[in-house]
């Protein structure tokens, strides 16, 4: 049976840096980018506020709409963002 995945937006800030990722555990995943357990993009750039995910039935189908986000524009990610979170507020806690 395939994993359920997740594709997820982090921000830095409203209108900040924004970094788009796909992962079958988005809990841990999001604590990893939070706790900067892994060097990398989002510790350097401070990025750690979930804003956006969406669930998908199977990881390979999150992953195909991880590349096809990553392919947009900036202004049609901040409209994905702000349709369900116009505030821009830290989605995790609900999570957890």
């Amino acid at each position: 049976m395939d994993k359920q995945g997740y594709v997820y937006i982090l921000a830095s800030k409203p209108y900040g840096t924004l970094y788009i990722g796909a992962t079958s555990d988005l809990v841990g995943r999001v604590w990893q980018h939070r706790e900067n357990v892994v060097e990398g993009f989002t510790q350097k750039y401070d990025v750690h506020r979930l804003v956006w995910y969406e669930i998908h039935e199977r990881m390979d189908a999150a992953i195909l709409r991880e590349k096809q986000l990553k392919k947009w524009n900036r202004d049609w990610k901040i409209r994905l963002i702000e349709s369900e979170n116009p505030d821009w507020s830290d989605r995790f806690p609900q999570l957890t």
